[in-house]
């Protein structure tokens, strides 16, 4: 299992495909989990959680790659 960050347009838009996808890679997960105040990925593995633009910049810095703000972000377990 591991954090997967996905994007989809603003709510009101039409169009609701996936925009941005992103595999978080392992050595950043108990960080991220710490930073969003889980336990385990375990804890998170009930569906996707939608990100604030503060949670979103903080996992920026944390993985060190920027994240698109244009989008609504959400983080959650994939197998």
């Amino acid at each position: 299992m591991n954090l997967c960050i996905s994007g989809f347009l603003p709510e009101g838009n039409d169009d609701e495909f996936i925009k941005y996808d992103l595999d978080v890679e392992p050595e950043f997960e108990s960080e991220l989990l710490e930073l969003l105040g889980h336990a385990s990925l375990n804890d998170m593995a009930v569906g996707e959680w939608p990100l604030t633009l503060e949670q979103v910049q903080q996992i920026s810095a944390v993985i060190k790659q920027k994240l698109p703000l244009d989008l609504d972000l959400f983080i959650g377990v994939v197998a």
